[in-house]
């Protein structure tokens, strides 16, 4: 019980923050698989992790139609897009890879639940 608590209780000020930065729910939960690691919290300021987390949500939402159980280059072709994003906003390169693969899975949470609105 007192798990769940816990639980309720993350789920609650996540909300309150994803709508303190304006955000969508994709797009926070893109946002919090950027913002998880302390380096990228000191380099980049709050609105370019916010900007960030609004492109790499576009990006996603451009390629909603793809099977990604079948289409391994598309993952392969994101992965590569996620990259080039990170850099384009000077995310930091030491912790590149672990936010590409966080991303990623997120990303494909995500263009699933949109193929079916």
């Amino acid at each position: 019980m007192e798990e769940l608590i816990n639980i309720s209780k993350e789920i609650v000020a996540s909300d309150a923050e994803a709508k303190n930065l304006g955000l969508s729910d994709f797009e926070y939960a893109f946002y919090s698989a950027v913002a998880n690691n302390e380096s990228a919290r000191e380099l980049m300021q709050h609105d370019n992790l916010r900007d960030l987390a609004v492109v790499l949500t576009q990006k996603v939402r451009e390629n909603t139609s793809i099977d990604w159980t079948i289409k391994e280059s598309f993952k392969a072709k994101l992965k590569v897009i996620i990259k080039r994003t990170l850099r384009q906003f000077g995310y930091p390169p030491d912790m590149q890879l672990l936010a590409t693969e966080t991303v990623l899975k997120q990303a494909e949470m995500i263009a699933s639940e949109l193929a079916m609105q």
